[in-house]
Parts: structure tokens; C-alpha cells; sequence
């Protein structure tokens, strides 16, 4: 039996979070250059936002670019720019098609204008379809995140547009990127790492991690379905102990 059949649609995570790994080591197996990888590796998402939408997930957030990234050789930067645009350009009219509606997290002034002016169209285009919201973080870090958001927080307490008092989770999390978003409750990792990589560091606090040694460019559909039913076997506690669960 597929794993695709063996979900169970009532208890389908609302928001899957996924680390897009490997794309340089799946081209160095390859004797390629690590430009190669990536190129492959925009299969792979093509192929997982067909199978997100498939099951009716409702967010799915890939790691594309984070802001360490911009420390890697400057060739392979700008080739990854220009897929980014490439891609954007291409796929939009079929995420607009299939209702996909598409959303981007990160510090997006840091993206050469070709890529905002892009992404801003596709953006413009998708916002009122009600599929899949495709979420892309794009030079993003989640410290990034975290103090751009206290130091909005700190200005509007200062402007008294906040009371100090009044600042909980809740109201943090509104001055976070992902603040329209549900926080994951799953997170997939490929390539056989086992770490977070500054990704989303406060709405993971209570995600099920689910990592595999495939390497993204491998990674397909029945992938994510495997990975979907791991987590509907997982007993999430949230700090409560499995009696307090069952009565």
C-alpha cells in the first residue's frame, strides 16, 4: 500500500515546514557542478507542492534561501538568483491555475530587484486563491526574524503604541513574519542532517522533526506522504503526560 493511502485526511497536519537539503552533494555524486543540484532540486518542489496539494494541505513552507547563504561563492549566489527568477516566472501561471497562492517570509530588500519585482508579481497574482499556500523563505534566518522583531516591539513601546505590559507569546508572534501563518506541526529536514539551521526557531517549539537521508533532489511526493504518516503515529503531548491525553 502506498503511503499516500495510509494518511488519514482528519488528521492531516494543517502546516508542514520543509529544509530543502543536499542539492550540492546530490550534484558532487553526480561529478556536476553545484548549480546542477539546485536545478534538480526545482523538480523536486515542483513534484511536492502537486503532492501538498493533492492531500488538501493548507501551508507549506520551503527553506530556499537563508541569510547565511549570501557567504557562499558569489558565482553560485547569482546562478541561484537567476533560477529563483526563472522559476518564479515560469511556474506561476500553473500555481495560479491549481489555486496555489503564494507567499514569501525573509529580508526580501536583500534580493536583487529582478527577483523582488518578480516575486512581488507572482505574489500580486496568487494572494486571493484558497489552495495551498506556498510559503518561501527567502533570506531568512530566524534570529534575523526574532530581532527585527523586538525592534519594532521596542519602537512601539517608546511610541506608546504598545504597553510593555500588554506583551505576551501571542502578541509577539504577531510581529513575526509568519504572524497570518500557523505555527508547523511538522518539520522535515532532507539530506541526513540533523539540525535546525536557524529555520523558524520560535514556531518550532512544539513541531514533531522528521529527518531523512534522501537528498532533496531525490526527494518526491510518496517522501512527504511517508513522512506525514511518521508523524500521525507520534503521540504530541505538548507537555502532558499520556494519561492526562487519554482522559
Amino acid at each position: 500500500m502506498s503511503f499516500k493511502n495510509q494518511i488519514d485526511l482528519t488528521k492531516l497536519p494543517e502546516h508542514i515546514a520543509i529544509i530543502m537539503d543536499g542539492n550540492g552533494r546530490w550534484a558532487k555524486d553526480h561529478n556536476k557542478p553545484r548549480v546542477y543540484g539546485h536545478k534538480h532540486g526545482v523538480v523536486s518542489v515542483r513534484n511536492i507542492v502537486e503532492g501538498a496539494g493533492e492531500i488538501g494541505l493548507k501551508h507549506l513552507t520551503l527553506y530556499a534561501f537563508s541569510t547565511e547563504n549570501w557567504n557562499r561563492p558569489k558565482l553560485e549566489v547569482t546562478a541561484l538568483m537567476q533560477l529563483l527568477v526563472n522559476t518564479i516566472s515560469k511556474e506561476v501561471d500553473t500555481l495560479h491555475k491549481n489555486g496555489v497562492k503564494l507567499t514569501t517570509i525573509g529580508d526580501l530588500n536583500s534580493l536583487p530587484n529582478n527577483c523582488s519585482k518578480e516575486l512581488e508579481r507572482a505574489s500580486e497574482l496568487t494572494k486571493n486563491n484558497k489552495g495551498l499556500n506556498l510559503i518561501l523563505a527567502l533570506s531568512y534566518s530566524a534570529k534575523w526574524e526574532i530581532l527585527q522583531a523586538v525592534k519594532t516591539i521596542a519602537n512601539d513601546v517608546t511610541e506608546k503604541s504598545l504597553n510593555i505590559y500588554e506583551i505576551n507569546e501571542s502578541v509577539f508572534a504577531s510581529y513575526l513574519e509568519t504572524k497570518d501563518i500557523p505555527d508547523p506541526e511538522l518539520l522535515i529536514r532532507t539530506s541526513g542532517e540533523h539540525r535546525i539551521s536557524n529555520f523558524l526557531l520560535w514556531q518550532i517549539a512544539y513541531s514533531e522533526l522528521y529527518f531523512t537521508n534522501k537528498l532533496w533532489p531525490d526527494y518526491r511526493k510518496e517522501d512527504l506522504f511517508e513522512a506525514i504518516v511518521n508523524y500521525q503515529k507520534r503521540e504530541r503531548r505538548f507537555g502532558l503526560t499520556s494519561d492526562q491525553l487519554s482522559n
